[in-house]
This record gives C-alpha cells, sequence and structure tokens, in this order.
C-alpha cells in the first residue's frame, strides 16, 4: 500500500548540495598548509635570514596556491547557497595570494643581492610594496568567503574557519 499524497517518510531525500559543501571543505582544509611557512619566509627576508629558503618557500607556496585554483574550478559547488560569489571570492584571494608569495620572493632575491640588507633588515623595494598590496587583496577576498563558507559549514556540520586559515 502507497502512502498518501503529501505525507513524507522519515528519510528524507539526501540534500544534494551535501556532498558539495564536504568537498569543497576538503580543499578549504588544504589552503592553510602554506600559511606558517610563507610567515616565516617573509620574517626571515625582512630580518635577512635564510634568503635562498624563504624565496623557494614562498614559491613553493605560490605555485599550491595556484593549484588550489585549478582544484576549486573543478569542483561542482552549483548547489551551494551563493557558489558563484564564493567561488570567485576563494579565486580572488588566492590568485592575490599567490602573487604576494611571488613578489615577496623577488624581494628576497633583490634583498640578497648588493646593499639589499642593513643591520640586519631588508630594504624595502617595490616588489615587497606590490606583495604587502597583493596580501591585502588576498585578505579582503578571503573574509568575503569566509563568511559564505561558514554559513554552509554550519548547515552541514563542516569546518567553521576563520579568513586566516584560508
Amino acid at each position: 500500500m502507497s502512502s498518501p499524497a503529501g505525507e513524507t517518510s522519515p528519510q528524507a531525500a539526501p540534500d544534494p548540495a551535501e556532498p558539495q559543501a564536504e568537498s569543497l571543505d576538503a580543499l578549504l582544509a588544504d589552503s592553510n598548509d602554506s600559511r606558517a611557512s610563507v610567515i616565516s619566509a617573509v620574517q626571515s627576508i625582512g630580518a635577512c635570514k635564510n634568503l635562498p629558503k624563504a624565496a623557494s618557500d614562498l614559491r613553493a607556496a605560490a605555485k599550491q596556491r595556484n593549484e588550489l585554483v585549478t582544484r576549486l574550478r573543478g569542483l561542482a559547488v552549483d548547489k551551494l547557497p551563493n557558489h558563484t560569489e564564493l567561488s570567485a571570492s576563494l579565486t580572488s584571494a588566492w590568485k592575490a595570494s599567490a602573487a604576494a608569495d611571488n613578489h615577496y620572493a623577488a624581494w628576497a632575491d633583490q634583498v640578497a643581492g648588493k646593499k639589499g640588507c642593513k643591520k640586519g633588515h631588508a630594504q624595502s623595494t617595490p616588489q615587497q610594496q606590490a606583495g604587502n598590496r597583493e596580501s591585502g587583496k588576498a585578505s579582503q577576498a578571503k573574509k568575503e568567503a569566509v563568511g559564505m563558507w561558514n554559513a554552509i559549514a554550519k548547515r552541514y556540520g563542516l569546518t567553521e574557519r576563520d579568513a586566516t586559515q584560508l
């Protein structure tokens, strides 16, 4: 005997957005991997220490962030709320972070040259300033993205994040 029209079974149909949210959560978990090495590398440059390693770490971080953009493009997120804006914010954040990393790496290369360091402090250069600008853009985009993500995370019981974790 079939159930009367309008009656729902105790097991509701699965939410098609949930697996998309879980996939995006896994990608976001990877996005914080290079943060500590980036902070350490920029501090090393400022102190004129380990410049080749700092530049190398920053270039590796930029590569990882560009890979996050590529992986995001491959994820289906069309069932998530504000998916267009969320994807755009994450893409902007990671591209700006990658650009900042590359600028800071170039700064390390510059200060490794003659007169790049004075009394243990790196000289400011246009590369450093460009890195600072891109870092600011990345921070703003991450703030936008995290607001949208946390609403999704709350709904599906996934990890909520703050902007510094993207």
